[in-house]
């Protein structure tokens, strides 16, 4: 048993959570790129539905843990119906009953600019790539 204390900062990558288990493999690596590169975060996924752990069981046990301020990521593609409606509500719940945690929640990735571009970049190599098999 780990008895390493938490760190007082984390991040939660949430996603939507899907049947296929396999669906999960970019999230866990996600996750291991994270927590290589934030040492002192503690860093973990969560998702709305599907899967496990959900984001209320990985608030409380954050909090449990001692941490007291959380950065909450959605890694979805836009701000659909699920992070308009679902997530503030959710998080609302949490807030309620996790006093003296600080949460927060940034917006989608796929919102963000370079996000965008990496994405457009990444399309444009695979033009490339099929114009070479052709």
């Amino acid at each position: 048993m780990n008895t390493t204390p938490l760190p007082r900062q984390a991040m939660v990558l949430f996603g939507h959570g899907a049947r296929d288990a396999r669906w999960r493999e970019p999230f866990d690596r996600l996750h291991a790129r994270l927590t290589a590169a934030l040492p002192d975060c503690a860093v973990r996924l969560a998702f709305l539905e599907l899967m496990t752990p959900s984001l209320p069981d990985t608030l409380a046990e954050l909090a449990a843990g001692g941490v007291t301020d959380i950065n909450v990521v959605p890694v979805f593609f836009g701000q659909g119906g699920h992070l308009r409606r679902d997530l503030p509500a959710l998080l609302d719940d949490c807030r309620s009953q996790l006093a003296g945690v600080t949460i927060r929640c940034a917006a989608a990735v796929g919102e963000d600019d370079s996000v965008l571009d990496a994405i457009a970049a990444y399309c444009v190599v695979t033009l490339a790539g099929a114009e070479q098999r052709t």
